[in-house]
């Protein structure tokens, strides 16, 4: 009965010491002190860069709220809506005057199309 147990124990043995390696970190000491290298042998996205923004999501181009910020500069003082169109953002509002006024912008460069 103990010899089977022993079988397995170095047979449990055998396996942990082959997987070692696949889980080891190695250390660097540079000049800001010791720190755990990344592994680059699994691939390039492994190491993630958290300096970096994350990456945009959503529609390409100006957004809602730079489509308000040029619609003010073209003179609206009340914004009612922001429609995204295909390419194209309307927004709604109102002057100074309190007339009702439109301004049309490309959705992706936030050039000026139209003021009505």
């Amino acid at each position: 009965m103990t010899k089977p147990f022993r079988l397995s124990l170095a047979l449990a043995a055998c396996l942990v010491a082959a997987t070692a390696p696949a889980v080891a970190q190695s250390l660097e000491l540079g000049p800001n002190g010791l720190r755990v290298a990344p592994d680059t042998r699994r691939g390039p996205d492994y190491d993630y860069d958290y300096d970096r923004p994350p990456p945009r999501r959503g529609p390409p181009g100006i957004s809602e709220r730079q489509a308000a910020r040029i619609a003010r500069s073209e003179g609206m003082r009340e914004i009612d809506d922001v429609f995204r169109q295909r390419r194209t953002i309307r927004v709604e509002g109102a002057d100074r005057r309190g007339d009702d006024m439109t301004v049309i912008i490309d959705g992706r460069t936030g050039d000026v199309i139209d003021v009505r």
